[in-house]
């Protein structure tokens, strides 16, 4: 109860605590000079020198002023640490002097030796009393705190204790450290194990969550870590990258969810700044779809290479403002001179977007703007083929007689042996820019072909971390289903490097890497949140019944128009570029009188709403398209 009652004061008026603090001060320097005199004349009789009296009325209120003076009680009991002693070495050494010379001056009658005692005395009782309030302030707090590890006690470990140390919220207990030279040792007074011994490590200090704080530590070395801790019960989070730390865009103490492209495991090549700076670097470029997901992180990048004027081509006014209003921030502070052209419209309308191009006088297209969701364009089919091929193929036109000198589209893996309307939609794209690449020779084509992009609107990512907050189920389509990930910055670059080595009518491919299942990305998602995952069908487990600790996973079945596995290559041979993430495909292509018959003919069943029609085209076209199931309008 004395306990309770004593934690109180932490909840005292920031006023009061300094009050009891220079009552506490005071009562010291009375206690030491009276114990200084009883030490050097060996006797408590002489605690009642007279010139004990005299010397008091003096030295307390010099003191107390002294202490206020240099700031004693504007610092924080609590976040009291080492170098704070210096401060209070200083105020015990006014006020002792200040007795040392009265004492001679006014002749009090203390023996000489006694201010140095005092100041002894007095020196050790103020920086105990800050420790022990400290330590007890700790201690209360530690109680309401979740006990966590820190994975690396480099720099980023030992400033997250720091931080940590202060929080309200996490209690550290440890550090984990694969250096051979820092084992069996303490920083900050907590030991310093062996990732092997981690098992044991979590069970002795019963911590719930492991801190990853290796901010220079490369995909491929997380991924190692992160699956070595997979089979623990705590949940795994992480500081940021060395990239925002060193940008400061992110603080140590910034703790934020493992990032899923971690436990891929695969290191970006570094961007060569050639290409980069090809096709944009003081020149006037243009974007259209420029709000969405991949059109937004690619103005971004565009910016990076300080292009002469950019110009934001977006549908959505909402999504349009968002993207301009944060742009005009980054180049206020690049301090760049770069021209940001906000402009609202639609891809289909041909005149409107010649007309801007004229008028800009651009120089370089990136085509982002597309319907991109399988199940919605696969029951909007009529809508998704205006947008995702007629809007391409007015872009691409405005462009070639606009003059525009580089014309990139973006496409996707899912237009290789295309089983849903999304995916034939972006082949069909892709044959309209081949085709005008041989009509057009003035204006250089291309096209860039990548799988799903980690953070993307309607990403899987997004909803599995959303249904795990939410204690499950988390919903997978199928347990077979495998999809190709890449993070959108690490996309962006590579189309805008794809762009600039390419002949006219180039369609290019991007490394994803080894294509991931989703069922054991679920998995590992929920395990690294601290759960047991809990398999729907699973023989060994009962996903009807979970238990506290447990989500459970749930098929759906794939949704209309999806297959298992995608594919980036038709024949599944690429010719290799001067880039080892960029792969040159070899795809058919088709002369502009073909595509512009056919493209007729798909106008004509669209104004007609035959949707039936429409597909039925595109299983006639060379497309390679094969749906996975009958659709009804």
């Amino acid at each position: 109860m004395s306990r309770i009652k004593f934690q109180k004061i932490f909840e005292y008026s920031r006023r009061l605590k300094q009050v009891l603090q220079m009552s506490a001060d005071a009562l010291f320097i009375i206690l030491c000079l009276e114990l200084a005199l009883a030490l050097r004349m060996e006797s408590w009789d002489s605690m009642a020198h007279p010139g004990a009296f005299r010397a008091l009325p003096i030295i307390v209120p010099i003191g107390i002023a002294a202490f206020y003076s240099l700031g004693f009680y504007q610092s924080i009991v609590r976040h009291f640490v080492g170098s704070n002693i210096r401060m209070m070495a200083i105020g015990v050494a006014i006020v002792a002097g200040t007795m040392a010379l009265l004492n001679y001056s006014l002749a009090w009658g203390l023996p000489r030796s006694v201010p140095f005692i005092f100041a002894v005395l007095l020196m050790s009782a103020i920086i105990a009393s800050r420790f022990t309030v400290r330590a007890l302030y700790l201690s209360h707090a530690n109680h309401e705190r979740t006990r966590v590890l820190i994975y690396g006690a480099g720099k980023s470990g030992r400033q997250l204790l720091q931080s940590l140390q202060h929080a309200s919220r996490y209690q550290p207990v440890g550090f984990i450290d694969e250096s051979p030279t820092l084992r069996g040792f303490k920083i900050g007074g907590l030991p310093v194990s062996d990732p092997e011994q981690i098992g044991q490590v979590i069970a002795k200090t019963a911590a719930e969550i492991i801190l990853l704080a290796i901010p220079s530590a490369t995909r491929n070395q997380r991924a190692a870590i992160l699956r070595q801790l997979e089979e623990y019960p705590v949940l795994v989070q992480s500081i940021p990258g060395v990239e925002d730390l060193v940008s400061g865009r992110a603080q140590v103490s910034d703790i934020r969810e493992v990032d899923v492209i971690d436990l891929l495991g695969r290191d970006p090549v570094p961007a060569r700044q050639d290409l980069l700076d090809k096709d944009i670097r003081g020149r006037r470029v243009m974007v259209t779809g420029a709000g969405g997901s991949i059109g937004s992180e690619l103005c971004r990048q565009i910016l990076k290479q300080e292009p002469a004027v950019l110009i934001l081509f977006e549908l959505t006014e909402l999504a349009l403002y968002q993207i301009e209003l944060e742009l005009a921030a980054a180049i206020a502070a690049s301090g760049h001179a770069i021209e940001l052209v906000p402009v609202l419209g639609s891809v289909q309308s041909e005149e409107r977007l010649e007309t801007l191009m004229r008028a800009q006088q651009v120089e370089t297209v990136y085509h982002a703007a597309a319907y991109k969701h399988v199940p919605l364009v696969e029951a909007n089919p009529i809508e998704g083929m205006r947008n995702n091929v007629f809007g391409t193929c007015a872009v691409a036109m405005a462009a070639a007689k606009a003059g525009v000198k580089a014309f990139i589209l973006i496409s996707t893996d899912k237009a290789v042996r295309p089983t849903n309307v999304m995916g034939a939609s972006k082949r069909l794209a892709e044959l309209v820019c081949q085709a005008l690449a041989h009509e057009h020779p003035g204006t250089r084509y291309s096209m860039v072909r990548f799988g799903n992009v980690l953070g993307s609107s309607g990403s899987v990512i997004p909803r599995f971390r959303d249904q795990i907050a939410a204690g499950g189920p988390v919903t997978v389509t199928h347990p077979e289903v495998t999809r190709y990930f890449m993070t959108i910055p690490e996309a962006a670059l590579l189309v805008i490097q794809s762009g600039a080595m390419a002949d006219s009518g180039d369609v290019f491919l991007l490394d994803m890497g080894q294509p991931v299942r989703i069922l054991d990305l679920a998995k590992r998602m929920i395990r690294l949140s601290g759960f047991t995952p809990v398999v729907e069908g699973d023989a060994n487990s009962d996903a009807d019944h979970v238990e506290a600790g447990q989500i459970r996973i749930c098929f759906s079945g794939l949704r209309a128009g999806e297959k298992l596995y995608e594919e980036l290559l038709l024949d599944g041979n690429g010719i290799p570029t001067d880039h080892p993430e960029i792969v040159r495909a070899r795809e058919v292509d088709l002369p502009w009188s073909e595509v512009s018959a056919a493209l007729a003919e798909i106008d004509r069943r669209c104004n007609a709403g035959n949707t039936d029609a429409v597909r039925a085209l595109l299983q006639e076209l060379p497309l390679s398209y094969a749906p996975a199931a009958t659709q009804t309008a």
